[in-house]
């Protein structure tokens, strides 16, 4: 017994070692964090009186709200700024000018404390007005000058109340000024002219647009906005695919976004020249109630409309998007006449329908990634495909199998000669 365990924990040793060595870095990354600008994010919050509304799992609006601030400061990562800015929080009162001015900073966007942060929270109570335009142009006078990430999250259960500034318009003036600043917005059991606004809004600078009904699901949105600002996030270009080929945009390799129709096909084209490899990927976002059984096609095809490779995706029940990709490595050429590039037609698809009760203009969010990478120089280059330095792991596998085979067949051939002896 003594002799198998010392051999299985040797058995055991030699092959860590082996993995570790077959999966060790090739090269060490130099820490950049230092170099980078801070990232900003300032959390816009409706205060308004509709907040008490008791709707969310069982607790008011409000509640759920200064929840998920909580949850969220306590995990906001040390290198983003974060501040905080309410609106409808200090006026009752019926007149509307007034109730359209009450927006205030109610934690100044930098350094975090998250005590002082959470004390701010603990004392809002829902009040007023939803002035969400107003809020929105002095949110974006928040930010410093660096040239960091900058993010706005509203967070509002209404539509504005302040019109005829409408915050569609505020938030498209915001774009414009190309200061780099991104809207994400959440409706809290948002209605339907609530949910077109906000997701206006949220289309106008690159952002996105959720649906909230549930306490951890507004958490856990919060801290995945905070935590994006914090990476190295590019954000989407608006596109606007077409409904065939000819009529297709032109793409580059980036990260895109564009709105598809229930059951609708969209077109992009792409230029892919010998010996590079097209790599893309397609999501597409539920951003409402929808019909079980639903699915998403992503297809290469030629100008000709010949098929070249697909990637598809299906599922059912409740999801917030599904997605898919695909690859084409397009051969080294051979001829002089074919070192032009090849134009490749996108064809994103998707199969959602939705009830008769449920909005379905706009379409649905999709967001398209494309790029172009040098491809493999030949069919032995796995490197190419993503293996790379697997091979240590699939050699270091091998070993051990045939060791472990030949020990655990001398311990066999070792207990048999000791059974004859007793």
């Amino acid at each position: 017994m003594i002799i198998r365990q010392r051999l299985a924990a040797g058995l055991c040793a030699l092959l860590a070692a082996l993995t570790a060595g077959g999966l060790a870095p090739t090269a060490a990354y130099a820490d950049e964090t230092d170099s980078k600008p801070a990232p900003q994010v300032e959390l816009v919050l409706d205060v308004s009186g509709s907040m008490r509304a008791r709707d969310i799992d069982g607790g008011s609006r409000m509640a759920a709200a200064k929840q998920a601030f909580n949850e969220v400061l306590d995990a906001t990562p040390e290198e983003v700024e974060l501040g905080i800015r309410t609106l409808g929080a200090n006026y009752p009162g019926d007149d509307r000018r007034t109730g359209c001015k009450d927006t205030q900073q109610l934690y100044p966007v930098g350094p975090l404390d998250r005590t002082e942060a959470k004390t701010a929270v603990a004392t809002l109570q829902p009040t007023g007005w939803t002035p969400i335009g107003p809020a929105l142009l002095k949110a974006a006078g928040d930010f410093g000058a660096g040239d960091g990430a900058k993010r706005i999250v509203l967070i509002s259960d209404g539509e504005d109340t302040c019109q005829p500034l409408d915050p569609c318009e505020v938030a498209r003036e915001i774009a414009a000024k190309g200061i780099g600043l991104t809207i994400d917005t959440l409706g809290l059991v948002a209605d339907a002219k609530t949910r077109a606004q906000l997701s206006c809004i949220a289309d106008a600078t690159g952002g996105t647009y959720t649906a909230v009904r549930h306490k951890n699901q507004l958490s856990k949105k919060v801290g995945q906005l905070v935590d994006r600002a914090a990476d190295p996030v590019v954000n989407p270009v608006a596109v606007d695919g077409a409904a065939q080929c000819a009529d297709a945009p032109q793409l580059k390799p980036g990260l895109y976004s564009d709105r598809e129709k229930f059951g609708e096909h969209r077109f992009y084209r792409v230029d892919v020249d010998p010996g590079q490899e097209l790599r893309a990927s397609v999501s597409v976002a539920d951003d409402r109630a929808v019909n079980q059984d639903y699915g998403v096609l992503l297809r290469a095809v030629t100008t000709h409309g010949r098929e070249i490779v697909r990637g598809q995706e299906a599922g059912d029940g409740r999801t917030d998007a599904i997605s898919t990709g695909l690859r084409y490595p397009r051969p080294e050429a051979d001829d002089d006449d074919e070192q032009s590039p090849e134009t490749v037609c996108l064809q994103v698809s998707n199969s959602y329908s939705a009830p008769a009760s449920v909005k379905t203009s706009p379409g649905l969010p999709v967001e398209l990634t494309v790029d172009l990478v040098d491809g493999p120089d030949q069919a032995s280059d796995v490197a190419a495909f993503g293996l790379g330095n697997g091979w240590w792991l699939l050699l270091a596998l091998v070993v051990v199998g045939f060791l472990a085979g030949v020990i655990w067949g001398w311990l066999s051939r070792w207990r048999v000669a000791v059974w004859r002896t007793n």
